[in-house]
């Protein structure tokens, strides 16, 4: 293990990770189970005494019963004493040996097995929910310059390195070690030459593997980052199929897929070219120690060093000895792999929220719905303002209608208003409170939002309507349908409120969803309400359903509209014109409003 960071074993933040720092994470988030991790690694250690149990019957046929030599202290100890001038005996009792010796083998190595399985989809399962929390804690910002199906590649690919490292790794590299260092002492105890030959490979494992371990750590994070680039054509063309078909692009989405596919050949070729080159060099110099120990091992028997049974113990604990010889080196260079994952997974855990709870924010039951921006100024680039000065006054309970050109700060403007960012200077208060002193779960509950494009989960409609207020009866979210003009669609569905909507609403027309959306807003029952063009992407007889629901869940709320219809803004009390990055204030009419 290398304290030293691989080359580009850092995030674009700039972080860098050692393999140290590494391991020490993964190892603190394996905690609810380390008990479990440490259990297997013992259960697995048991795999090195029941390592020289196979060979041994097989020097006592050839030493005992084809030889006629007698037994070794230890073997005839475990003999009984009329066996020993018993060729027959010593035959079948050797056969039987074997058979015991293969049935503890393998059960031992099926325990293993599945007891590793259940530990390593179990840690799997803890990683990839911690990383989606904090995935979903973190603020607008992360998310706007952060591509959705690498979050999902992270969440679902790079996660699983917790099990490569802390299941598949560090364990059968210890008892790899454990039986390297059994074998070769037992190896010692009978020819202590042989010993030596064998070990003479170690260091050459070693040497490679510190010679790759940079090498293939770059190579794999490359396979990782095409990996995600390739799942990003697939997420974007299907999410815009109906694009796709419409101008007929279907075949350049095809070749598009193709192209990022074939880097991601390209990089993991790469990679496995690495891998193959690093188990060759392994591969060479564990075949020249087993030729060197064959060599000296003969020569020894010609010398009447050791007896024909005792080199084919030598040469069957050592055949043994050279698999995990192999694996310790394999293990270490085959983990980068899943350290290259680490650090994307740790990249987006070291990521803190530009919207933070301020220490000692205080909590809020249900606010009035009194607004106050006092010289409000903002810009996703800082040196490149959107807001550049927004000062006004809202009542509580007052309609405002936002008109401005496209691009102008509308729907940024109503942004900052439930903290999904923070201005960089001014402040906004809510019932004379700046926001940012509010408990940012109280400040949220009292918002409903509806959008132009109404967001529906792939569940069923109840689902839908209670997102907001998950403890609702059906008795509520009923009454919340009905006042969102959504009840009698509803009821005509397939299975009335326990249909699935299908991914993002796709089931439900566009009028049928933005009615959903509104029994959702109805049935939260927020003081304050956000609506950015609730009605834009909707037909005239929907249209005037969904007014005329919206009339009813305005009432006695603070309402803040953004609408491109001059009869949309007509009931506003107050309306905000947004222009270069200010605000102009108007009372009464729509007619002098400038909209897009």
């Amino acid at each position: 293990m290398s304290d030293q960071p691989a080359p580009n074993a850092s995030d674009p933040a700039g972080r860098t990770y050692t393999d140290r720092k590494l391991y020490g994470r993964l190892a603190g988030a394996s905690g609810p189970y380390r008990g479990h991790i440490v259990a297997v690694f013992f259960l697995s250690m048991l795999g090195a005494p029941l390592a020289l149990l196979l060979p041994l019957p097989i020097k006592i046929v050839v030493d005992g019963v084809l030889g006629g030599q007698p037994l070794s202290p230890v073997v005839a100890a475990l003999v009984p004493d009329a066996w020993e001038g018993d060729p027959d005996s010593l035959l079948w009792a050797s056969v039987i040996a074997i058979v015991i010796a293969s049935v503890l083998i393998q059960g031992h190595a099926f325990v293993v097995w599945i007891y590793k399985t259940w530990i390593g989809e179990k840690l799997v399962l803890g990683f990839r929910a911690k990383l989606f929390d904090h995935l979903t804690l973190l603020s607008l910002g992360f998310h706007s310059r952060q591509n959705s199906a690498d979050a999902l590649h992270r969440v679902q690919v790079d996660a699983a390195c917790i099990k490569e490292v802390s299941v598949y790794g560090v364990i059968p590299f210890a008892t790899s070690l454990v039986t390297v260092i059994v074998l070769v002492v037992v190896t010692a105890s009978i020819d202590f030459t042989l010993a030596l030959v064998v070990l003479g490979a170690g260091p050459v494992v070693f040497g490679l593997t510190e010679l790759y371990r940079g090498r293939l750590r770059r190579n794999w994070k490359a396979v990782r980052e095409s990996e995600s680039s390739a799942l990003s054509v697939v997420q974007e063309s299907l999410g815009a199929v109906r694009v796709v078909k419409a101008f007929g692009q279907e075949k350049r989405e095809g070749e598009r897929f193709r192209r990022h596919a074939e880097t991601n050949l390209d990089a993991a070729l790469v990679a496995v070219r690495s891998h193959a080159s690093y188990d060759l060099w392994v591969g060479l110099a564990v075949g020249l120690c087993g030729a060197a120990m064959l060599y000296v091992g003969a020569r020894h028997v010609q010398e009447g060093i050791i007896t024909l049974g005792e080199l084919l113990l030598v040469v069957a604990y050592l055949s043994q000895l050279f698999m995990p010889l192999r694996d310790l080196g394999g293990k270490l260079a085959g983990v980068q792999s899943a350290l290259a994952s680490a650090t994307r997974v740790f990249g987006v855990l070291d990521e803190q929220p530009e919207v933070q709870e301020r220490k000692g924010a205080k909590p809020l039951d249900r606010a009035t719905g009194a607004f106050a921006l006092r010289d409000v100024r903002f810009g996703y680039d800082p040196a490149k303002p959107v807001l550049t000065g927004i000062s006004v006054d809202v009542p509580a309970g007052t309609r405002v209608g936002i008109a401005g050109k496209t691009g102008s700060g509308k729907s940024t403007l109503l942004s900052l208003l439930p903290r999904f960012y923070d201005p960089q200077a001014g402040a906004i208060l809510l019932d004379g409170a700046d926001v940012r002193d509010i408990q940012l779960t109280d400040l949220r509950r009292q918002f409903s939002i509806v959008l132009q494009e109404s967001v529906l989960f792939s569940t069923s409609v109840r689902e839908n309507i209670a997102y907001g207020r998950l403890d609702a009866t059906q008795e509520e979210i009923e009454a919340a349908a009905h006042a969102a003009a959504a009840h009698d669609f509803v009821s005509k569905l397939p299975e009335g409120y326990d249909t699935q909507v299908g991914e993002r609403g796709t089931r439900l027309s566009g009028g049928e969803r933005q009615r959903i959306a509104l029994a959702r807003a109805f049935l939260r029952d927020a003081p304050v309400l956000i609506l950015d063009e609730p009605t834009s992407a909707l037909d005239t007889g929907t249209e005037e359903l969904v007014i005329a629901a919206l009339e009813r869940l305005m009432k006695d709320r603070t309402t803040f509209m953004i609408a491109h219809r001059l009869s949309t803004l007509e009931s506003c009390d107050m309306r905000l014109e947004i222009v270069d990055g200010g605000v102009r204030v108007r009372e009464g009419g729509v007619d002098d409003v400038a909209l897009d």
